[in-house]
């Protein structure tokens, strides 16, 4: 499971840096109107920049956050069902849940494919609109890998989760 872990590693230096750099931009941002006057109008693509970080961060921590546990869910009824009944309804989260991350994932490259021949591009940064819409992509095959390797019993999701130190 070293490939696993390395994943692991890799996303969440990917959110770190991301959420760093939001508030680090973001901060300058607010400083920068605040003593630099006419200067400041220079900046104003901080606040976009900024938008599209927060969209990469929310789509890429999707598979981080159901490997641990911290998607919302009803578990009051799954947690009263018999063993057997138990393990087949897990199961069957874990099936819907892989076919639809992955349609939703298919439908989002129809998406960035479609956005990336119309030539738009983003206000104040000038990034290509269709590389924006990488992020639900890459984000929703990241969670039907998750919901895959929960499925094959590789990670358990259901478990409890011990904090990270």
């Amino acid at each position: 499971m070293q490939a696993l872990r390395l994943l692991r590693v890799i996303e969440r230096s990917v959110l770190v840096t991301l959420f760093l750099t939001m508030v680090l931009l973001y901060t300058g941002s607010v400083v920068t109107r605040e003593i630099g006057g006419t200067f400041a109008s220079r900046f104003a693509w901080i606040e976009e920049a900024v938008r599209l970080m927060n969209l990469f961060l929310v789509f890429l921590a999707l598979g981080l956050a159901l490997e641990r546990g911290k998607h919302v869910g009803i578990t009051n009824l799954r947690e009263k069902l018999p063993d057997n009944l138990h393990k087949l309804v897990q199961r069957s989260i874990d099936v819907v849940g892989v076919v639809f991350s992955l349609y939703v994932a298919w439908l989002g490259w129809g998406l960035v494919q479609f956005v990336l021949k119309t030539g738009q591009s983003s206000p104040t940064l000038g990034v290509p609109m269709g590389y924006i819409y990488i992020a639900p992509v890459v984000g929703f095959v990241l969670l039907a890998l998750r919901y895959g390797l929960s499925l094959f019993g590789v990670i358990d999701r259901f478990a409890p989760q011990e904090s990270d130190a």
